[in-house]
């Protein structure tokens, strides 16, 4: 016996709604590319984006889920993505994925 059919014996009367899915692939795509560069910062390798020309709260959300899917940290200054560690590729291909261009620039 499963957590619904217990639920349903719980609650008889009860009936199951259905909840819309958001979808968060509401991102503005852009003609230029996104700039994603390689540097090193007190030793420490970083990836930063730059060039998206949309709106900041879509680069925001852009941001935290770059950061989330690599399991790293991160933060969204001056409009540029700041990811902690060297994710040229991985980044550039969730980019890609997502349908937007991206140039790869340094090293």
């Amino acid at each position: 016996m499963d957590f619904k059919d217990q639920l349903k014996n719980l609650f008889p009367e009860h009936k199951e709604t259905v909840e819309p899915v958001k979808d968060k692939s509401n991102i503005w795509l852009q003609d230029d590319p996104i700039i994603c560069k390689y540097e090193k910062r007190k030793g420490k390798p970083i990836t930063i984006l730059e060039g998206y020309t949309g709106a900041t709260s879509d680069f925001k959300i852009l941001a935290k889920e770059i950061k989330t899917k690599l399991s790293v940290g991160g933060s969204f200054k001056d409009d540029k993505i700041i990811i902690q560690g060297d994710f040229r590729d991985r980044i550039m291909t969730m980019l890609k994925d997502k349908g937007f261009k991206v140039k790869r620039v340094g090293g």
